[in-house]
């Protein structure tokens, strides 16, 4: 009894481990540091980096080029290729509201 007892409690946790390892880890912290990866200087404002990096991703799923996600994003989303996100997904509209949002969290004026 004891050693059944035994053998159900080991092959349990020989499920379960690797479940709970396997799950995603804190999405916020990831995009936190990816704030610093890509040479941001400015304040982090989760809602405003995730409205740029939704801008990348948008233009990534348009586009599917392996590279487009972070060529957007780098230098704190103050690239050519960010700009031409912006035209490709026709936000040029909102191009002053997303100057202020790069001026914020990239700690200087854009050149957009």
């Amino acid at each position: 009894m004891c050693s059944k007892n035994l053998f159900l409690s080991l092959a349990l946790i020989l499920v379960l481990v690797p479940m709970i390892v396997s799950f995603p880890r804190h999405h916020t912290l990831s995009k936190r540091s990816s704030f610093f990866d890509i040479e941001c200087k400015g304040v982090f404002n989760k809602s405003i980096f995730f409205r740029l990096d939704r801008i990348c991703e948008d233009c990534y799923s348009l586009f599917r080029e392996p590279q487009l996600h972070s060529l957007c994003k780098k230098r704190c989303f103050t690239t050519d290729y960010f700009k031409g996100c912006l035209d490709a997904l026709q936000l040029t509209d909102e191009q002053e509201i997303i100057k202020t949002y790069v001026k914020a969290i990239n700690g200087a004026e854009p050149i957009l």
